[in-house]
């Protein structure tokens, strides 16, 4: 077993610079990195989880928090699509090595898609967790209420109650416009590496339909898709971790 080393970078320059936090430990094969969700952190319980495993095979790993997340510098209000994906790619290119597995939960998996473009070199696979591509335009945008519409664009941000937290969330004009330019569901995708795509179809967060429309998108790659019937947004449950971590473990086989 490897230790776990806290770690941090810096990210841009004066007033726009940003600390990034990470966690990484060091150990054998294809690193694993974790991308988590909007407003997770790399603490939360898959994360932590995936790590006590990767700890206990020895692979190598990396966890990190976005700007504005858990313990990295700036504000969530000011993070953006395009800013977190810089963050993403970031982190992968200082700590994570050659060919990682890129494991992204929810807005984690739009992160891992946009970073495996971005990569000069195809990560070794993908796992991708209730994957929430293009969330800000057809899961949040194209579903909200003209009244809640008109409060963002003419306030510049709408407070969502959260099913999550006690505090509402912030959704900002800045952040559904940015994320238009990171919009990925329009057309063909190419992860240029196998993904295994799990899915819970209780979730109501990101419907299970929003799943297999982005495996239509992946036509090129070697796709494997597990749906989980009575999962849901979290899958969490330790029946639902094991199948995480086999997925992971498992990805290395098809690359």
């Amino acid at each position: 077993m490897t230790d776990l080393v806290e770690d941090h970078f810096t990210l841009g320059e004066g007033a726009s610079s940003r600390e990034i936090a990470i966690l990484r430990r060091d150990g054998t094969g294809p690193c694993v990195v974790w991308l988590g969700g909007f407003l997770s952190e790399m603490t939360a319980t898959k994360a932590t989880a995936l790590d006590a495993w990767a700890a206990e095979a020895g692979r190598a790993m990396l966890r990190f928090d976005y700007s504005g997340h858990g313990a990295s510098g700036g504000r969530f209000e000011d993070g953006t699509i395009g800013q977190w994906l810089e963050d993403s790619v970031a982190a992968i290119e200082r700590f994570a090595g050659e060919a990682p597995v890129l494991v992204g939960s929810s807005m984690g998996g739009w992160m891992a898609l946009l970073a495996a473009r971005a990569m000069a070199r195809p990560p070794a696979g993908l796992v991708l967790i209730a994957p929430a591509v293009d969330f800000t335009e057809d899961l949040m945008w194209a579903l909200f209420s003209e009244e809640v519409r008109t409060t963002i664009l003419s306030e510049g941000v709408w407070r969502k109650p959260s099913e999550y937290s006690p505090e509402p969330t912030p959704i900002t004009r800045r952040l559904i416009e940015e994320g238009r330019a990171h919009l990925m569901l329009g057309g063909p995708i190419r992860a240029r590496c196998p993904v295994h795509i799990l899915q819970g179809m209780e979730d109501p967060d990101v419907p299970w339909a929003h799943a297999l429309k982005l495996v239509e998108r992946l036509a090129e790659d070697d796709v494997v898709v597990t749906l989980i019937k009575d999962g849901d947004h979290r899958l969490s449950r330790p029946e639902d971790l094991q199948r995480v971590i086999e997925a992971v473990d498992g990805i290395a086989e098809r690359t």
